[in-house]
């Protein structure tokens, strides 16, 4: 079995807009553990102080799959390890594994520790073996390990050969600078299985776009242990994303990556540590992607609908995602059943798609978009389902915003909705006019539709189309809503950005009176 060292907790926080508190790293760590990894580099104690209250946090947990490991650089040039402050922060975090970082590239050597060839092997050495002699397992990050060997190679590999006099378990070999090709990857693995009898891991980063191309090589020419980061976070372009690495290795190359079961918790993993990271999740990543497998394309759902193989590389659930079959201008009649079945309406039951697929490539045209607007789509279908009545029609509606001495602005709306046989006429007051129309809306079908209490909008997007129109430009409205744990969208557009927004506030509600309850 391959060991997944991940390092999400110390390299991934060097992503910039990246801050995790002692206990946001608890967190993870203990997703990451249920997710079976087998190391969890948890920061450099002798960093920082919230580093030092994460490895105290952890020393006090069971965990269950993975080893906590301590993050470090060898002792300083011309300095002993056991008087090394970092050395000895590695010590007091309580770990069972260290993991230490020295220079293999001369480089370096030369113009940034200032100091011999000589001594650099002596500190890489020293600092290994005395690790060790206090009961550590070590392993040695070969920092800038491929531009080291490509720039002297004999050196580079005598880095590693230290570390392996000091009786490391591992040498790691790190594409620091993230700018090395997969052959180049393959050839100098190669070349140093033959030169160091030692196990390998590999560890690049993603600055040419070759992270995890370079470490699916690296793990075929015979590293046992691969290094990345969850959704590749990293500093610059990012480190190796284990989110494709481990579908790449163990669904495509048959390696054993992760426990029985648990890439099935692949996508839910990678949600998690970007909820926790308190970042938006990028839709379009490989395997963990929102829209990883959403089909929108009409010639493609047609087919998919025939054997969902036909434009998928793999099953979706295999890495806990699923299909999406997306609704917009280039769907086809297979785009609105899928949709129509997905939400559990009759197909059967409905009107003929293809006037509905008319009328949506139609209004696209004037600026709506239905991706992102699912809800709204699901009420045109439901709408022309045979018999279905509406939950309320809209009469009329007034919106007010102005200034009044001594209270400044303010949004007042007035809505006439026929519900029940009957039409209600209610006003209310907002902080803006879409509040003060869904406030109006709310007293308005409250008393027959209770539990519209239940409905929260929790965001609202506005979007220009055409700026260069100036103040007559159409402006597109997405409005999303929650019930507990379920959530929509609708979409609006219109040139007056109170009726686009109506017409989005309108969808949600009636979707989630219909459907979504």
């Amino acid at each position: 079995m391959l060991q997944i060292y991940d390092t999400t907790l110390r390299d991934g926080t060097q992503r910039k807009g990246i801050s995790l508190s002692a206990s946001d790293k608890v967190r993870i760590a203990k997703r990451l553990d249920e997710l079976g990894v087998t190391f969890i580099e948890g920061g450099w104690p002798g960093s920082n102080p919230k580093d030092i209250e994460f490895f105290n946090q952890a020393s006090k947990i069971n965990w269950k799959h993975a080893t906590i490991t301590a993050f470090g650089s060898t002792c300083r040039v011309n300095g002993q390890p056991e008087n090394d402050a970092n050395i000895q922060a590695l010590l007091e975090a309580n770990t069972l594994v260290c993991t230490i970082v020295g220079k293999s590239w001369d480089l370096h050597v030369k113009d940034v520790l200032k100091t011999t060839p000589e001594e650099n092997l002596r500190i890489i050495e020293e600092s290994t073996a005395y690790l060790v002699s206090k009961g550590k397992r070590v392993m040695f990050d070969a920092e800038h390990f491929f531009d080291g060997y490509k720039a002297d190679a004999t050196f580079a590999l005598d880095t590693l050969k230290a570390a392996a006099r000091g009786k490391a378990e591992m040498v790691v070999l790190c594409d620091t600078n993230g700018g090395c090709m997969p052959w180049e990857i393959t050839e100098i693995v190669n070349a140093v299985k033959q030169a160091v009898d030692v196990p390998l891991g590999i560890h690049v980063h993603n600055d040419a776009e070759m992270a995890v191309a370079n470490s699916v090589m690296a793990v075929q020419a015979g590293c046992v242990q691969v290094q990345g980061t969850i959704n590749g976070y990293g500093e610059r372009c990012g480190n190796a994303n284990l989110c494709s690495i481990l579908p790449n290795l163990e669904i495509k190359l048959g390696y054993s990556c992760l426990p029985d079961g648990k890439m099935k918790e692949l996508y839910e993993a990678a949600h998690f540590v970007t909820e926790v990271a308190n970042l938006p999740h990028d839709n379009h990543l490989p395997y963990v992607g929102a829209a990883a497998f959403a089909h929108k394309g009409g010639i493609h759902v047609a087919a998919m609908r025939r054997n969902p193989d036909s434009y998928q590389h793999i099953r979706p659930e295999l890495v806990g995602n699923e299909m999406q079959v997306v609704v917009s201008e280039l769907s086809g009649r297979g785009n609105l059943i899928s949709k129509a079945e997905e939400i559990g309406l009759d197909v059967k039951n409905m009107s003929d798609t293809a006037d509905i697929l008319t009328h949506i490539k139609d209004l696209e045209s004037k600026g709506f978009s239905f991706e992102a607007a699912e809800a709204s789509v699901g009420m045109m279908l439901k709408r022309s389902e045979a018999g279905y009545e509406p939950p309320y029609e809209l009469v009329d509606f007034l919106v007010n915003v102005e200034h009044r001495q001594g209270r400044g602005i303010l949004a007042e709306a007035t809505v006439k909705i026929k519900v029940g046989g009957e039409v209600q006429h209610t006003a209310a007051e907002g902080n803006g006019p879409v509040d003060a129309l869904d406030k109006a809306m709310r007293k308005a079908l409250i008393n027959h539709y209770p539990q519209i209490t239940k409905f929260h909008l929790s965001d609202y997007k506005v979007r220009i189309l055409d700026g260069d129109k100036g103040t007559q430009a159409t402006t597109r409205v997405l409005i999303d809503t929650k019930n507990g744990s379920k959530q929509w969208s609708t979409v609006g557009a219109s040139a007056n950005i109170i009726e686009a927004s109506w017409q989005a506030l309108s969808d949600s509600f009636e979707y989630g009176l219909m459907v979504a309850q």
